[in-house]
């Protein structure tokens, strides 16, 4: 090596030691956990669509129908009832002015209650709904039905009775008549389609229970 010439020295790099994982160690959910999760969502969301009513669930739920319905509108119909048998009892003895005013006074009272602003369970009827195992027997337009017949049908036939009764000519008591028995035959008709979608129902069903008495 000549003088002039110098050695140059690489420095070295500094052993690097491989890194180690720190914290506590992550145990993965076995294969088979995950799968049978999976299995049991399945089965319980396709129990819950295939799901059929039983027979005797639906005749439950078709009594529980009838009685829901029956006392939702019984109030209503029953003044339908005392109003027409107090107009009756005024025709048929020729009562004396008392008894014409009881009349009117029960036939525009019936009328009132009637309307679901004056009647809560007209209202609850309004807004009930058919349970799904009935679905089949089309009973949402029974209520419908049941609705319209109280209001304003059967509120006008009672107002009908008042008229009637409180007529200050011969003229204007056969118009007032004419107009009650115009409403009575369309209660009359809507009782009996109402009847008739549930009377299917109940014979389907071998259910021993009856429609709600709709007077008219």
């Amino acid at each position: 090596m000549s003088r002039g010439s110098r050695l140059t020295t690489v420095p070295s790099r500094p052993r690097t030691k491989p890194s180690r994982a720190s914290g506590w160690p992550v145990r993965r959910t076995p294969r088979w956990v995950l799968i049978a999760v999976v299995a049991v969502i399945a089965i319980a969301v396709a129990g819950a669509i295939v799901h059929k009513p039983s027979r005797a669930e639906r005749a439950s739920d078709l009594n529980g129908f009838l009685q829901e319905v029956t006392t939702d509108i019984e109030s209503c119909a029953g003044g339908v009832g005392e109003s027409l048998t107090a107009l009756r009892e005024v025709q048929t003895d020729d009562g004396s002015s008392s008894d014409v005013g009881d009349a009117i006074s029960i036939a525009r009272q019936g009328a009132a209650n009637c309307s679901p602003a004056n009647n809560e369970q007209i209202d609850d009827l309004g807004n009930y709904q058919v349970p799904e195992s009935l679905d089949s027997f089309q009973l949402a337009g029974v209520v419908t039905g049941l609705v319209t017949w109280a209001a304003p049908d059967a509120e006008q036939a009672q107002t009908d009775v008042a008229q009637v009764l409180t007529a200050a000519s011969p003229r204007a008591k056969s118009q007032a008549e004419t107009a009650l028995s115009h409403a009575l035959s369309k209660l009359d008709a809507e009782r009996s389609a109402v009847d008739a979608v549930m009377n299917a129902a109940i014979k389907s069903l071998a259910v021993h229970a009856s429609p709600p008495r709709l007077p008219g």
